[in-house]
């Protein structure tokens, strides 16, 4: 494989190419990565917020969109505060429990950090 070819870390895919910069970008998938930030070979699972923080077990977040609730009336609101998470493997990344709704699983690029 060329130096100007990465693999893509989002879809695997072979073709990444270098966008001229420090980036890096899949052309089936549009992710962009920077390959000197690539997360640890040691098998470490690494969640990133919307805003490009890592996130760890036991992590506050804050939901940044009204996300709606499957068999729920009313959506999870935006700013809602979600204590003690735990990342898990998948499309919906953050296992939590949320006060007046219980167990939920959220996707990471709906939430921020909170330090």
């Amino acid at each position: 494989m060329p130096d100007s070819m990465k693999p893509c870390p989002q879809c695997n895919s072979p073709y990444g190419y270098s966008t001229g910069t420090v980036l890096f970008a899949c052309p089936e998938c549009g992710y962009e990565w920077n390959p000197e930030e690539q997360a640890p070979s040691d098998g470490t699972l690494q969640v990133l917020d919307a805003h490009g923080n890592i996130l760890q077990d036991g992590d506050t977040i804050l939901i940044i969109k009204d996300l709606p609730v499957k068999g729920a009336p009313k959506p999870l609101k935006a700013g809602t505060k979600v204590r003690n998470i735990r990342l898990t493997e998948g499309d919906h990344n953050i296992s939590c429990k949320i006060s007046g709704f219980g167990a939920m699983a959220l996707k990471s690029e709906f939430v921020k950090k909170v330090n």
